[in-house]
C-alpha cells in the first residue's frame, strides 16, 4: 500500500494531491494549453491531453532502458521483466491524468491502493511529465548501473526536450508548467518505487536475501539437479513468491501438469527426450537460427522480455503512435511479461522436472550435451520463453491486431536481422519451439508454457483501463 507523507502532499511547490479520477473531467474539457475553459465556472487553464503528443519520449526511454537491462549486472530474465513492468506502469500512471478516457490502476493491482493525482486546475505538459518520471524510475531501477550508463540517463533527460522540440514548444511550455510537470513525474516514480520495494523481488541481485537459507533441490527420480557444463546453483528459486502485478496470486494461471516421470521407452517423457536429443543433434540450419535468435541471453541481449519490448517499440514508431497509446501498450505488455515469469517460476519450482540433458545422459547417451547453448540453471517445466512470449503476443495481438505483420529488428546489431513475422503469435510460437531446437526443453514444457502464458495475457487484458 502506498501512503504518501503529508509533507510531500502539502508542499506548496508541488500543489499535488490525491483526488478522485473524476476531478480531471469535472474541471473542464481538455483544451489547447494556451486556452481557457469556458462556462459559468471560474476560468482555469487546462492542458492538452497526452494523445496530442507523439510517443517519442516513451520510445526513446524504452530504448535506453533496454540497453540498461542488457548491460546492468543481475538482470536475469525474471528480474528484467519485473523492471520493465514497473517502468511501463510508471509511464502509464504519470500519463493517465492526461488521458481522460482512462483510469488509474491503483485499486486494481495487488496492494496498490493509492497514487498521486494532479490538480485539474494546474496544467501539466505530458511529455515533460513522462521525461521526468522515466528518468527518475530508470535511476532507481538501475541503481547498480555503470557510471557511464547512469550518465546516459542524465543525458537523455536533458536532450529529449531539444531532440523533440515539436512536443516541447517553448511558446506554450512555460517554466512554471515545466517545473510542475517535472515534479509530478518524479513524485509518481517515487510512489511506484515505494510500492515496488515491497514485492519481494526488489534488488534480487544484492545481499538482501541473506536471511534465506540456501536452496536445496528436492531429490528423487525425475527431479531437477544442476546441469553441465557449469553445474550452477538454482536461479531465483523463490521468484514464484514475488508479488505479481495483476494475477491475484501466481497460482491463478497454472500450467497443465507435465507428464509423469518414467524411464519406459514407451512413455511420453522418454519419447520427448529422444525428440530433443535428435533434433538438437540434427537441427536444420533454420532450426539452429531459431534457437540462437530467440536465446536472448542476459548481459548479451535485453533478455526475452526486452526482445518483445523492442518489438513493441518498433511497432509504435511505425504506426506513429501518440504518447497515450505508448503508455497503454507498455503498461499491459510489460506487466504481462513480469507476471508470466512469476507464474512460470512458481510452476518450475513446484514441479522440479529434470532437464533433457540430465535425462538423456542417464538413459540415452551419457556423453551428450546441447551444442548450441548451455542449459539454464533452473527446472525444466514450463519453458519460461514459452510462458513469457505467449503472454506478450496475446497482449500485442489484442492491442494491434491478431493478423499484424511486423519486422523484428531486435538483433540487427548482431547480424541476425531484420526478420519479418506474419503475426505476433507466429513469432511467439517460434520463440517457444526454439528452446526445444536448442536442446534445453521437452516439447511438453513448450506447450504447457504456452497455455500458461495465454492465461496471463487474458488476466492482464481484463484490467479496466478505460472508464
Amino acid at each position: 500500500m502506498i501512503r504518501l507523507t503529508n509533507t510531500l502532499l502539502a508542499t506548496p511547490v508541488l500543489r499535488l494531491r490525491q483526488t478522485a479520477m473524476a476531478a480531471l473531467v469535472a474541471g473542464a474539457a481538455l483544451l489547447p494549453l494556451a486556452g481557457w475553459a469556458q462556462g459559468s465556472a471560474p476560468a482555469v487553464m487546462v492542458a492538452q491531453p497526452a494523445s496530442s503528443f507523439s510517443a517519442a519520449v516513451a520510445t526513446d526511454w524504452m530504448q535506453l532502458d533496454l540497453l540498461l537491462v542488457q548491460q546492468t549486472p543481475g538482470f536475469s530474465p525474471p528480474v528484467a521483466a519485473r523492471a520493465l513492468g514497473y517502468l511501463g506502469l510508471t509511464l502509464y500512471e504519470s500519463m493517465v491524468p492526461g488521458m481522460p478516457q482512462y483510469r488509474s490502476l491503483s485499486g486494481q493491482l495487488n496492494e496498490l491502493e493509492s497514487l498521486p493525482w494532479a490538480q485539474p486546475d494546474e496544467p501539466l505538459h505530458w511529455p515533460t511529465v513522462a521525461n521526468a518520471a522515466m528518468a527518475a524510475m530508470s535511476r532507481m531501477m538501475f541503481s547498480n548501473a555503470s557510471a557511464e550508463n547512469k550518465a546516459k540517463i542524465d543525458q537523455l533527460e536533458r536532450n529529449i526536450p531539444i531532440k523533440w522540440e515539436r512536443d516541447f514548444d517553448p511558446a506554450t511550455v512555460t517554466p512554471d508548467i515545466t517545473n510542475r510537470s517535472e515534479t509530478f513525474g518524479r513524485l509518481m516514480a517515487m510512489a511506484i518505487m515505494t510500492w515496488a520495494r515491497t514485492d519481494g523481488g526488489h534488488e534480487a541481485w544484492g545481499p538482501l536475501r541473506r536471511s534465506r537459507q540456501n536452496y536445496v533441490p528436492p531429490s528423487g527420480p525425475g527431479k531437477w539437479s544442476p546441469t553441465p557444463p557449469a553445474f550452477a546453483p538454482a536461479l531465483l528459486p523463490w521468484w514464484g513468491e514475488v508479488r505479481p502485478f495483476v494475477l491475484k496470486s501466481a497460482a491463478v494461471c497454472e500450467a497443465p501438469p507435465p507428464p509423469p516421470y518414467s524411464e519406459d521407452p514407451q512413455s511420453v517423457l522418454y519419447k520427448e527426450a529422444v525428440e530433443v536429443y535428435k533434433v538438437a543433434k540434427q537441427a536444420t540450419q533454420e532450426q539452429r537460427q531459431f534457437a540462437l535468435y530467440w536465446a536472448d541471453d542476459p548481459l548479451k541481449t535485453p533478455t526475452p522480455a526486452g526482445h518483445w519490448a523492442y518489438i513493441a517499440n518498433d511497432v509504435l514508431k511505425q504506426r506513429k503512435a501518440d504518447l497515450a497509446q505508448a503508455a497503454q501498450t507498455y503498461v499491459q505488455l510489460n506487466m504481462a511479461m513480469a507476471d508470466a515469469f512469476i507464474a512460470g517460476w512458481r510452476t518450475k519450482y513446484l514441479t522440479n522436472v529434470l532437464r533433457p540433458v540430465t535425462y538423456v545422459q542417464l538413459l540415452i547417451d551419457s556423453n551428450w550435451t546441447p551444442e548450441l547453448m548451455p542449459t539454464p540453471p533452473f527446472p525444466d517445466y514450463p519453458s519460461g520463453h514459452s510462458v513469457q512470449s505467449s503472454a506478450a503476443s496475446g497482449v500485442l495481438s489484442q492491442l494491434f491486431g491478431a493478423d499484424t505483420a511486423f519486422t523484428d529488428n531486435a538483433h540487427n546489431d548482431r547480424g541476425w536481422g531484420p526478420r519479418t513475422f506474419k503475426s505476433f503469435k507466429a513469432a511467439a510460437n517460434e520463440a517457444a519451439l526454439s528452446r526445444m531446437y536448442g536442446g534445453i526443453h521437452y516439447r511438453n514444457a513448450v506447450v504447457g508454457g504456452q497455455v500458461q502464458g495465454e492465461c496471463v495475457a487474458q488476466q492482464v487484458l481484463a484490467l479496466k483501463l478505460k472508464r
